[in-house]
């Protein structure tokens, strides 16, 4: 016996956010004749009949009868018809009652009491044009004619009705709204035989028709496959071609949504839809049968009102659910097509899948025992929010062509790996990190965008980054299990903080593992046991030493390059805990960007460095800088380094491009700006030729040819935008590609097996190196602690705040330098860092003090404001160097 749900278009209480309790079952003969009949005992009991002196109490129009909210009458309304009780017939002064108490059929009618007076005649029987019982399907001119019958009786039931069995079904939404079709070529020979006598103006008219429209709703003419028509002549808008009609759908809604009742409807239908189309995608490949199932995901989301609080408790997490469960080329395709919509769109999109999160998030106690990650409703929500994530990368300003070539040779594998296999710990992700499988079905990378319809920004979700415990979620990423869901496989949602958090916690654990490693080849093979990877320099010679020391490593072990960094100055009592390492690498930055040396040259209008093309330095130099820029990341330091972002999009594997040049070369590319608007003759004008000169170290000269012959071809009007492109590929790559090539590798060595790219976009990667040159001394005054008896009462304390405020930049810097070991905030701002001001004895002569490991200041209780401004400008201006107090 099959059981069908019956009556699913009652309305919601939207007050309490209850759903309809119209749940019940009914065999399948009596389905029709029971589902009107307790429809007419709910409008009955909801609306009355609309005879005032009627005298069935049971009847809304009774003078006696009490008032009943719509779940209550919903209830009382299966009573009356399970009691066979007495029905009214809809008094001739109440407009509308024949669509709102319509019957199914004379069979059956027999078996209900149905009248007031106990007759009923077959006329009442007949189902009415206004109930569109048998409609499967809506079109947007069916919906304006029901609206427009509901409209003349003032009773919206018919429309609501046919709302709530259209929109709780998938094979009817399947198949609403479609788009018109073309006429094939066999139809339109024989329109144009019926127009033979026509003038030649008219068969032009009708030739140009050719997309005359007509309705499509049959489902086999809906496959996807167009079988039946020649594909030549179907006009397709690449690969995102859909049945439905969108703009239809957006205008239906806009129609509909501002009534209370029908929205309910829509509330309700939504709620019926989603489990059946989750089933569907889980266990039946609908999608694979029919590609355009899709149609249900596509006018569902286009409900501008999903967002809104009805929605966010059930309706709209059980549908992102279903919509999780399209397959790969599904959810490709939707993203595709959202990313034709404008930006307003893809905003209103985001808006709903953000406030279904942050909703949740809010209204739970997440933390470590109630984890996040195990929320249905946020996991489905943040998987659909990737739809739209790539449909915004895809709907901006892509660059999918200029990329970098992997380099030539890679990168040497460990000696330890044959042992490794043997302990059963082979090394994972050796053929880099992973890749999301949406990215690689849309065949693009976030770096691909040069500039998205909205901000990236719009992506993150803040309250979810409060409660998320990212040591767990790391534990879910590295263990890519189905069952275990990991944010950060969707890192679009996270913020720069928590990114860096979850790349920490890869980081220690590869440097836990080669510990291991080290520990195991020591019992095996008796080596001494090296678990860290020790540099010891002296502060004069402190490039070479480096680069001798590293360059080894590299060639005989780059699995050493992973350990944990430990550094120590010759002649120096300094332990590194941290901070003998951070002056490391700035000592290091500090010496190679000296222009001084060569390797870079120095732009003094936007204080930018850039690769020099004729250094005269050897390819380890550059391969030293790009090591001590992975050591860095992968040590969680921060460098004072001032590269271009072109630099940081290279190394995530984009080419220079010349709107790159807008930053590395800010007066060439001006100058080819202008050239590019220049409205006059260009050849005659300016006489330059596709041959450029560049200056050497000493001056002199460089000529290049862009093509070959360059001397001889002008730029003309004509091929300027060539020349523009060839000069932009000149000085971005070519010139540096031995430089940049060295530089990438050195960086790769230590950063290849890193998630770095799969979770950061260039300009994260960049303060990730750098750190943020926003220096926030109040959220740094809110997070410092005190020690040796200071409290942030005290007088000395409260006089070192307001003598730090009044500092300027550039002192600011340096107090920052001097007590945590670099001049930038970390990934966070001043907030994050955890410094300790403690006690240093009384009031003396002595210098403040710093462990710029720990990040401690130690200050003497100074006798007065002035004293303490002294000394420590004093401290901060002259440190450098690890010594005895």
């Amino acid at each position: 016996m099959k059981y069908y749900l019956i009556w699913q278009n009652v309305t919601r209480s939207k007050s309490q956010h209850l759903l309809s309790p119209w749940h019940f079952l009914i065999s399948l003969p009596k389905r029709a004749a029971a589902k009107h009949l307790i429809e007419r005992y709910y409008h009955q009991l909801t609306e009355g009949c609309g005879n005032e002196a009627c005298t069935n109490e049971a009847c809304g129009s009774s003078p006696g009868f009490r008032r009943m909210d719509n779940n209550a009458a919903a209830i009382k309304a299966l009573e009356l018809y399970k009691n066979n009780a007495k029905l009214c017939d809809p008094h001739p002064s109440k407009k509308g009652a024949s669509s709102a108490f319509p019957e199914n059929s004379a069979k059956g009618a027999h078996n209900f009491s149905a009248c007031s007076n106990g007759k009923m005649n077959h006329k009442d029987l007949t189902p009415t044009r206004e109930d569109f019982r048998d409609l499967n399907y809506l079109t947007e001119e069916k919906v304006y004619e029901i609206l427009a019958l509901c409209g003349e009786t003032e009773d919206f039931s018919p429309l609501i009705r046919v709302i709530g069995r259209v929109f709780s079904s998938a094979e009817s939404l399947v198949q609403s709204f479609r788009k018109a079709k073309q006429h094939t070529k066999e139809e339109l020979k024989s329109l144009q035989a019926k127009d033979e006598d026509k003038d030649e103006d008219e068969k032009e008219t009708a030739s140009g028709s050719a997309t005359a429209m007509e309705v499509e709703p049959d489902a086999a003419s809906s496959s996807g496959e167009g079988a039946s028509h020649d594909g030549n002549n179907i006009q397709k808008v690449g690969p995102v071609e859909v049945s439905v009609d969108i703009e239809a759908v957006r205008r239906v809604y806009d129609r509909l949504l501002s009534n209370e009742k029908i929205e309910a409807a829509f509330l309700n239908a939504l709620v019926y839809l989603s489990p059946n189309v989750e089933c569907d995608l889980t266990y039946h490949n609908v999608y694979a049968a029919d590609p355009n199932y899709l149609n249900v995901f596509i006018i569902v989301m286009e409900n501008c009102n999903l967002h809104s609080p009805e929605y966010l408790e059930i309706a709209l997490p059980q549908f992102c659910k279903a919509m999780s469960k399209l397959p790969l080329p599904a959810l490709a395709k939707l993203a595709r097509l959202w990313s034709q919509y404008g930006a307003d769109q893809i905003r209103r999109l985001v808006e709903t899948f953000q406030q279904l999160i942050t909703y949740t998030v809010i209204s739970n106690e997440f933390n470590n025992d109630n984890l996040v990650n195990e929320d249905d409703g946020v996991v489905a929500a943040t998987k659909c929010l990737k739809i739209v994530y790539y449909a915004n990368v895809l709907g901006g300003d892509l660059d999918t062509d200029h990329n970098e070539e992997e380099d030539d040779e890679p990168i040497p594998e460990s000696s330890e790996l044959t042992l490794q296999e043997l302990l059963g710990e082979e090394r994972r992700n050796k053929k880099g990190p992973r890749v999301d499988p949406l990215e690689m079905e849309l065949g693009i990378r976030t770096s691909d965008c040069r500039k998205p319809l909205i901000p990236f920004e719009e992506f993150v979700n803040e309250p979810l980054n409060d409660v998320l415990e990212m040591d767990k979620d790391y534990t879910f990423f590295k263990v890519e299990t189905e069952s275990k869901f990991s944010f950060m496989t969707c890192p679009f949602i996270l913020n720069a903080v928590t990114k860096n958090l979850g790349l920490y916690y890869d980081n220690r654990i590869r440097m836990y593992s080669e510990r291991r490693i080290t520990a195991l080849y020591s019992l095996v093979q008796g080596q001494q046991l090296n678990p860290y990877l020790r540099l010891k320099v002296r502060r004069d010679h402190i490039i070479d030493d480096a680069l001798v020391r590293l360059e080894m490593i590299a060639m005989e072990n780059p699995a050493d390059l992973k350990k944990q960094l430990y550094v120590e100055f010759e002649g120096e009592q300094g332990v590194d805990e941290g901070g003998v390492s951070k002056e490391f690498f700035q000592l290091v930055v500090e010496e190679i960007f000296n222009p001084d040396i060569g390797m870079f040259t120095y732009d003094e209008s936007t204080k930018l460095f850039w690769f020099n093309p004729s250094s005269f330095e050897n390819e380890g130099q550059f391969t030293l800088i790009g090591i001590v820029l992975g050591l860095a990341i992968y040590n969680n330091c921060i460098l004072d380094v001032h590269f271009p972002m072109v630099v940081y999009r290279k190394l995530m594997g984009k080419k220079g491009t010349f709107r790159d040049l807008a930053d590395s070369h800010p007066v060439l590319y001006q100058s080819l700006k202008e050239l590019m608007e220049y409205e006059g003759n260009v050849e005659e004008d300016m006489m330059i030729t596709f041959q450029i000169s560049q200056t050497d170290l000493f001056g002199n000269p460089l000529m290049y040819d862009l093509k070959e012959g360059g001397d001889k071809i002008p730029v003309t009007n004509d091929n300027r935008k060539e020349f523009v492109a060839l000069y932009a590929e000149y000085m971005l790559n070519k010139s540096v590609e031995k430089q940049f090539k060295a530089f990438r590798r050195g960086f790769h060595m230590v950063t290849n097996e890193s998630p770095l790219k799969y979770l950061f976009r260039p300009e994260e990667i960049e303060l990730l190196i750098c750190g943020s040159r926003n220096l926030d001394f109040q959220a740094l005054e809110e997070t410092t602690e005190y020690d040796g008896g200071y409290n942030r009462d005290c007088r000395i304390i409260k006089d070192f705040w307001e003598t730090v405020h009044s500092f300027g930049q550039e002192q600011k810097r340096l107090f920052l330098q001097f007590t945590t070991g670099t001049d930038r905030a970390p990934v966070g701002g001043l907030g994050k860092l955890k410094m300790i001001i403690a006690k240093n004895g009384p009031d003396s002569d002595r210098l403040p003090t710093s462990h710029t490991c720990f990040n401690v200041l130690l200050l003497p209780e100074y006798s007065t404001k002035e004293k303490l401004r002294e000394r420590l400008l004093k401290a901060i201006t002259y440190a450098k160097g690890f010594g005895m107090l």
